[in-house]
């Protein structure tokens, strides 16, 4: 036992030092790069950056402009909340803030190495579990984003790994604590980023089906229920201020309709038939400031409704081009690749490219293998960027399930490399701790 667990530890432990190491290594290659001044201001001139400006000034969840707005649901609570932490304990807008909520992103980033190595040696053997993490601790991506954004998108790409971990350790049981603890979780992921709440109920849907088919499936629907209310009450008391504040039911936040906006408006050009341009943000504050959160959410779904039923061809158009952004990092990645004179660019184009072509096969994979855990992985890449599909999207927004996909993208090489063995394809669900 104590040899298995060792031949386990001993490789995480690796590829989690290594992580660290890939990440630190950036960040101070960068941090060179900028004035401690920049450093010290520039990375949080943005919404969370602002709340947290807000809270920490004794003036509330609030302003994500920095322009006093008052009360705000533009973003959900946890990340900003632990910003303006950061600030109390750093200092408002200092360097020593900076490192620090750099340093949380490093370990929230590297951190998902655990679990990606759990869930793919659960699904599909060490080997499997191994490579996962390796490519999760060398990533591009996963290295740059740290650095690059202050914002809760590693703690959320920790969120969703460590979710789909528990998903899979949720055994059919007559015992709740696992249930509850689960529900706990979801409830914080939803107050970190509202976006995975599209996961939540094909997951727990997932682990109440497997429930039912369990050794005690004459009690199944208490866990799943307990950890849906466990979920929905975390989330209570935040719907409960934005009720407060706004008078209208926000359960989480309630920046979806200029998002939408942002993707969908009239700045759309017929001739060049690409997305429409940018949204010119200086405009959009003043709106914001003189309509209030409200009533500028209310015009911006109205516009964005209007531009989609009078444009169906062309949203089913923006749409696609979304979908390659969303996998590539381009809409157009051919003629990106060719026209980049960046050497550094192009490498990183060709992982991601890599990366989705890999994680398609090792979605074959497990489908053709009717492995005992495809639903819940599979699930994962096919509902989460919906939201994206129909606003707009970016590398970032991927990030969150960046973990799955380099998990896939495990799968998807293994498989390929064991020319689909029907016995690599097929785990059977209890397996000796030495293998």
């Amino acid at each position: 036992m104590k040899r298995a667990l060792r031949n386990a530890v001993t490789p995480l432990l690796l590829i989690v030092i290594a992580a660290l190491c890939t990440r630190s290594a950036f960040a101070w290659y960068q941090e060179r790069q900028f004035s401690p001044r920049v450093l010290s201001i520039v990375p949080f001139q943005t919404e969370t950056g602002h709340i947290a400006y807000s809270i920490a000034s004794g003036k509330g969840f609030s302003s994500p402009f920095q322009r006093d707005t008052g009360p705000t649901a533009w973003l959900a609570p946890v990340y900003p909340y632990l910003l303006a932490g950061i600030f109390r304990l750093f200092g408002i807008y200092t360097l020593s803030s900076f490192f620090a909520a750099l340093f949380l992103n490093i370990l929230f980033s590297a951190g998902a190495c655990i679990p990606i190595f759990y869930t793919g040696e659960k699904i599909a053997g060490r080997g499997v579990g191994i490579a996962g993490a390796w490519l999760w601790a060398l990533f591009p991506n996963a290295i740059l984003i740290p650095f690059e954004w202050i914002w809760d998108t590693c703690l959320s790409a920790l969120l969703v790994a460590v979710l789909l971990w528990a998903t899979l350790k949720l055994e059919p049981s007559p015992r709740l604590r696992g249930w509850c603890f689960y529900g706990a979780l979801w409830g914080f992921a939803l107050l970190t980023n509202p976006a995975i709440a599209l996961l939540f109920p094909v997951l727990v849907a997932w682990a109440a089906y497997r429930a039912r088919t369990g050794e005690h499936s004459s009690k199944w629907l208490i866990g799943p229920v307990l950890a849906a209310a466990i979920a929905a009450l975390c989330c209570t008391p935040w719907t409960v201020r934005n009720y407060l504040q706004f008078h209208k039911f926000i359960p989480l936040r309630s920046n979806f309709a200029f998002e939408l906006y942002v993707g969908n408006n009239e700045n759309y050009d017929e001739q060049y038939r690409f997305r429409p341009g940018p949204i010119t943000q200086e405009r959009e504050i003043l709106r914001y400031l003189s309509m209030g959160e409200s009533s500028f959410m209310e015009e911006e779904k109205r516009k964005a409704v209007a531009f989609i039923e009078s444009h169906p061809r062309v949203e089913v158009w923006l749409i696609s081009q979304r979908v390659v952004d969303f996998w590539t990092g381009t809409a157009t990645p051919v003629a990106t690749f060719r026209r980049t004179g960046s050497p550094w660019l192009r490498f990183i184009l060709l992982c991601n490219y890599a990366t989705s072509l890999c994680a398609f096969a090792g979605i074959v994979v497990l489908l053709a293998g009717k492995n005992d855990y495809s639903f819940p992985v599979v699930v994962i890449p096919v509902v989460f960027p919906l939201l994206y599909y129909v606003t707009h999207t970016s590398l970032r927004y991927r990030h969150p399930i960046d973990p799955i996909v380099l998990l896939l993208a495990a799968i998807g090489i293994h498989g390929a490399w064991s020319w689909f063995p029907r016995k690599n394809l097929k785990m059977p669900t209890e397996q000796p701790a030495s293998t």
